[in-house]
């Protein structure tokens, strides 16, 4: 199958050719005959029912320092000369990533975008979780602060952080009799118009924080990501070691549980974090994880995706 593909992306220049998830996914593509675009998400307009893009053809190799290169800009139009739009620009998930998904739903499915852009728009990872009840921890979503004394009372050791960050950053763990409570909630409120998230510490955390692959609802692999000494977050860009692992037969229960409306919703590649027993987050809007598996196990989740998008194609 020959393709024209529109990779929506943070700058290429400053990613990790041995990390980035979406540099193997582009480099799979190449390896199929796929033609690739670059565009920024400051580069996509709409006008008179057109969405289009200033985007440059691409080209990607596995050399360091050396790792791509970029054919002159030009505007195309994303319904008419592009087979398939990747949202891959990193969270947060604020309103320029909103409105992108508004726009790009416009021109969805007749040029298929990955992930569907109306279900990443209703599925922000924190609060999508919020679907699988009995799948969560305790979980607070709120911005009152008597709601979060009184969890803090329930649970005595809780993990507050940001509704729609990512990486790790603003994530605070507050242990019963933590002083610093109410100055954190402060702080909360000072810098997020919206609620905060809050949560049963985990302390199974410390065994690691496993992230899983899904593509089209179908676990296909998986990292155990083991946080530093010391440390609460087990993000990989926090010093977080990914390690070789296998699934339980409880995170095989949680991907089954999910897997039917990840399918039903377009989400074609999704990555789960499950702590112990619990999910956690579910990662909808730029999964990563994939060459570290490989490098694992063998396992090419960047031919799972392409294989996935063509069936669907």
């Amino acid at each position: 199958m020959s393709l024209n593909v529109a990779i929506q992306m943070d700058p290429i220049e400053s990613v990790d050719i041995n990390a980035d998830s979406t540099f193997a996914i582009g480099l799979e593509a190449e390896r199929r005959g796929y033609k690739l675009y670059h565009y920024d998400v400051k580069d996509l307009s709409f006008q008179d029912g057109k969405v289009t893009a200033y985007a440059r053809a691409m080209t990607l190799r596995r050399e360091l320092g050396n790792h791509f290169s970029y054919g002159a800009e030009d505007k195309i139009d994303l319904a008419e000369d592009v087979d398939v739009v990747l949202m891959r620009q990193d969270p947060p998930f604020h309103m320029g990533y909103i409105t992108a998904t508004h726009i790009l739903e416009q021109i969805h499915p007749q040029t298929l975008v990955v992930n569907d852009p109306a279900s990443v728009r209703n599925a922000p990872e924190k609060i999508f979780l919020t679907r699988f009840p009995d799948l969560m921890p305790p979980t607070l979503i709120t911005s009152n602060p008597s709601d979060v004394k009184q969890f803090r009372a329930e649970y005595n050791d809780i993990i507050i952080k940001p509704l729609y960050g990512n990486g790790g950053a603003g994530v605070f763990r507050i242990r019963e009799g933590d002083q610093n409570l109410n100055s954190l909630i402060e702080m909360f409120q000072e810098f997020y118009p919206e609620p905060f998230i809050v949560q049963q510490y985990l302390s199974d955390v410390v065994k690691g924080d496993k992230r899983i692959i899904l593509i089209d609802g179908e676990a296909v692999g998986a990292i155990n990501r083991v946080p530093l000494e010391g440390e609460v977050r087990s993000n990989m860009h926090v010093g977080g070691e990914a390690m070789k692992t296998e699934l339980t037969d409880r995170e095989i229960q949680i991907c089954e549980a999910i897997g039917p409306t990840l399918r039903e919703q377009g989400m074609l590649f999704v990555g789960i974090d499950v702590i112990g027993d619990y999910l956690t987050e579910i990662n909808v809007t730029s999964p990563t994880g994939i060459q570290e598996i490989q490098r694992f196990d063998g396992t090419d989740i960047s031919a799972l995706l392409w294989d996935a998008i063509e069936k669907r194609l």
